[in-house]
């Protein structure tokens, strides 16, 4: 492999992953566009194709069979509720997997954290936010602990995680106790799965979602024309506006609906946890694809001695990737705890972990590191949590279940080998 790293184009992702339909090459008309796309595709160039396709597989056979419940506003705001945490701990874990690394403890650590802010709470009285406050902290910590022990000394991060998978849930066993719950019922942090944002102030936020994408997709069209750059051609960009406006705007509606069960109570609006994934995604977007920290993460997962000798601090920025993945998963444990009203032993242990790491994959990032997004986790992790949910109403015991997650995951991790091996073969 090449010893040297080249700044990736303006049309592509950081690292040189190809984004939307843009092409590597100054923007012709909307059909050479397409062409170009379908040309990458055909080379191994999937992106988060395969998750939007199986979002709306799903949707349509969960519709199909369950049409008087599956996509009525109610089911759809528990969708949201259920997604969550999961699409959060999974954009921890996609930049962690950008380095062609794993935190098998990411899980565990979500349940550590959330059972320090419950103590706090519970026992302590301490208010909501020096709760929240160290449960962030404590996630910080667990992160540069981890972090040290694969960057600094070098133990494989595989045998590092799984050491810290049993040890983290002997931390929160000794800390709540056998056997025991500790209930999570501040009315803030409830109010991020309990309660919904007022339907008026849904609307203003979701013209401002609309708005500022818009404003960032034109004003990027705007510079990189200006430079001479390669870019999207203009229908490119509106289509690209257009779709992304629909999908808030239907979103917004739907949450829009009362749907509460008895008469007389008004249950409407989109609920908290929406707006805080939506933050988040937008936060982490920017870190991934507009700073130097992200354009090292590519660099580093693409290739880690070519990154050493461009002058990148390779070990830093695998303590970094660590530290924001504890952290994400400690504001997953919180909204996971704020779901489901306390916190107990084997909270974050179980399928948590696989589930966010089937949603990173699902959506598109890479095992062998180098290739991902934001973005994939909350594809993924709707893929996830549309077979969790339409499963439980469907009734299917739990075991099938676990069979068709695991098969959806064994699915996306051949389809990411065999697109690589594709793209090799192809030259892209």
């Amino acid at each position: 492999m090449s010893s040297t790293i080249s700044a990736p184009t303006s049309s592509q992702e950081p690292g040189g992953a190809p984004s939307g339909f843009e092409a590597d090459r100054t923007a012709g008309s909307l059909g050479e566009t397409v062409r170009a796309y379908v040309d990458r595709v055909r080379g191994g160039d999937l992106g988060a194709l395969p998750a939007i396709l199986g979002i709306v597989a799903l949707g349509l056979l969960f519709f199909a069979l369950r049409p008087e419940t599956f996509l009525t506003p109610r089911n759809m705001a528990n969708l949201a509720d259920q997604a969550a945490p999961i699409i959060i701990l999974a954009m921890g874990l996609v930049f962690i997997l950008l380095l062609g690394e794993i935190d098998l403890s990411a899980g565990v650590v979500s349940g550590v954290c959330a059972a320090v802010m419950a103590k706090l709470l519970a026992d302590a009285g301490a208010p909501w936010y020096v709760s929240v406050a160290a449960a962030i902290v404590t996630g910080v910590v667990i992160g540069l602990f981890t972090g040290s022990l694969v960057g600094m000394i070098g133990i494989p991060s595989f045998v590092v995680t799984l050491a810290l998978f049993l040890g983290w849930q002997g931390f929160t066993l000794r800390l709540i106790g056998e056997g025991g719950t500790v209930p999570v019922r501040d009315p803030v942090i409830s109010a991020i799965s309990d309660r919904n944002v007022p339907v008026a102030l849904g609307w203003v936020l979701a013209l401002v979602v609309i708005a500022v994408y818009a404003a960032v997709q034109l004003n990027r069209f705007r510079v990189l024309r200006g430079r001479g750059l390669a870019h999207a051609p203009l229908p490119v960009v509106l289509v690209r506006i257009g779709v992304i406006a629909a999908v808030v705007v239907l979103v917004t509606a739907v949450l829009s609906v009362d749907r509460a069960p008895a008469v007389g109570v008004v249950l409407a609006g989109i609920p908290y946890a929406i707006p805080l994934v939506v933050l988040l995604l937008l936060l982490l977007t920017f870190v991934l694809g507009r700073t130097s920290f992200g354009r090292h993460v590519y660099a580093v997962g693409g290739n880690a001695e070519a990154a050493r000798r461009a002058g990148i601090n390779v070990t830093r920025i695998r303590v970094a990737v660590f530290v924001i993945g504890s952290t994400l998963a400690a504001i997953s444990g919180i909204v996971a705890a704020a779901r489901l009203g306390s916190v107990a032993p084997g909270s974050g242990g179980g399928n948590t972990l696989l589930y966010a790491v089937g949603a990173a994959v699902i959506g598109g990032t890479s095992l062998f590191g180098g290739r991902g997004r934001v973005r994939d986790a909350v594809l993924g992790g709707l893929v996830v949590a549309i077979i969790a949910n339409g499963l439980g109403l469907l009734g299917t015991e739990a075991y099938l279940n676990f069979i068709i997650t695991g098969g959806v995951l064994l699915l996306a991790a051949s389809v990411d080998a065999l697109a690589r091996r594709r793209a090799a073969a192809t030259g892209h």
